[in-house]
């Protein structure tokens, strides 16, 4: 029998040089533990994914997790902590001979133990295995094969961002000038994009698209995040869902509205005006220095007579965070009231929002999620906001 499952596949631990914790989001620490208790607890995820897994001190906290009872190994691969299950994974950036720019790419693994052969491997290619992100230094398809290998799956991540992306720095026209296109499991949108905005883009049709947080704080898991069609929540029905096999599928993308996303419009690096696509000189400061938005760069690689193929619904999403006048105190409250984000975000009546927080939040919660609230839009690495009338 299939069930829907939530699932955020790009979660950051805070991490100095040493590997130990950082303190990110005020006094709390964006640790391992802290991760997985907000991801199950709070937001509602069925999956998570946390991107620094090869570094030494995060698979010897799994371990630990695991001789504690507090995670159990799955047998069809991912770790399961009270509601939710963790799939082990990395960030990895790419920058060779063959790239234009930095591109980061997204490795999971279904276990403790590939993930250890997996970081093992990576200790020869990179300068310090401790660190998140970390650029390795070898060939993109010879890392994509290494994944391939080892029975991980591979995603280029948040590909128009200007900044290492695949399509936003890393090539001129195509994804094949630096991997190989039948080592790619998935293809993540990022911030400041959506299904429809890309549905030109010929050569990634053939991909299913994953929207995930690329969360550096507790508050922003589940940014982003996709509704799968599964059987159980685990790494193997997970990898089915992105190939979209035996019935297994991603039935729903929830994004950020695009307009609130940070690159979404061209703007000048140095005094933050925004610009259109034919700017070359900012009109108010003379300056030179352009950050390109995603909306922009899609535009240049779309080709109009390409065939759309039929994709999920992709869900236009207000985080709370994001809502003006809501916060931690009135966010601790709902959540006390509701359960979790999700629940608040798309189950909870305007009314049911009302007895607990100002009618003037509740009202904008409900405008979010009909796409009604006005939107400064972003660029240049600011968000955009949402704005009062």
């Amino acid at each position: 029998m299939f069930h829907d499952y939530y699932t955020d596949l790009h979660i950051h631990i805070g991490r100095t040089m040493s590997g130990r914790a950082v303190k990110i989001t005020g006094s709390k620490t964006l640790t391992l533990s802290r991760i997985l208790e907000m991801a199950s607890a709070k937001k509602g995820l069925d999956i998570i994914g946390i991107i620094d897994c090869h570094s030494p001190e995060v698979l010897a906290e799994m371990t630990m997790m695991i001789q504690r009872g507090e995670l159990e190994e799955l047998t069809e691969g991912g770790l399961r902590f009270q509601e939710t299950t963790l799939i082990p994974g990395s960030e990895i950036e790419i920058y060779d001979s063959n790239c234009q720019g930095p591109i980061h790419v997204l490795a999971y693994f279904p276990t403790i133990e590939v993930m250890a052969d997996f970081s093992n491997w990576m200790k020869g290619f990179m300068k310090n295995i401790h660190l998140s992100s970390q650029r390795i230094y070898c060939d993109g398809r010879v890392l994509q094969q290494k994944v391939r290998e080892l029975g991980g799956l591979f995603i280029p991540a948040h590909v128009f961002t200007p900044f290492k992306s695949l399509f936003g720095r890393g090539v001129h026209n195509s994804l094949t000038e630096v991997f190989d296109p039948q080592l790619i499991d998935a293809i993540e949108l990022g911030l400041s994009s959506d299904t429809n905005m890309v549905k030109n883009i010929r050569e990634i049709q053939q991909y299913t698209f994953v929207t995930n947080s690329d969360a550096h704080s507790l508050g922003k898991i589940a940014r982003e995040y996709q509704k799968l069609r599964l059987k159980a929540a685990n790494f193997n029905e997970l990898k089915m869902a992105l190939h979209e096999q035996e019935g297994r599928a991603i039935i729903a993308n929830y994004g950020l509205n695009p307009l609130l996303g940070k690159y979404h419009q061209t703007v000048c690096a140095k005094c933050g005006e925004q610009l259109n696509d034919e700017d070359t000189i900012c009109k108010s400061c003379g300056s030179s220095q352009i950050v390109k938005g995603v909306a922009s760069r899609i535009i240049e690689l779309s080709d109009p007579d390409s065939a759309e193929r039929e994709r999920p619904p992709y869900i236009h999403q207000v985080p709370l965070d994001f809502i003006p006048g809501l916060g931690p105190k009135m966010m601790e409250k709902l959540i006390r009231a509701f359960g979790t984000e999700m629940t608040i975000l798309h189950c909870i009546t305007t009314e049911q929002l009302a007895e607990i927080v100002p009618l003037k939040i509740a009202q904008m919660i409900d405008l979010a999620r009909t796409g009604q609230l006005h939107i400064a839009v972003g660029g240049g690495g600011v968000y955009g906001k949402v704005q009062l009338e």
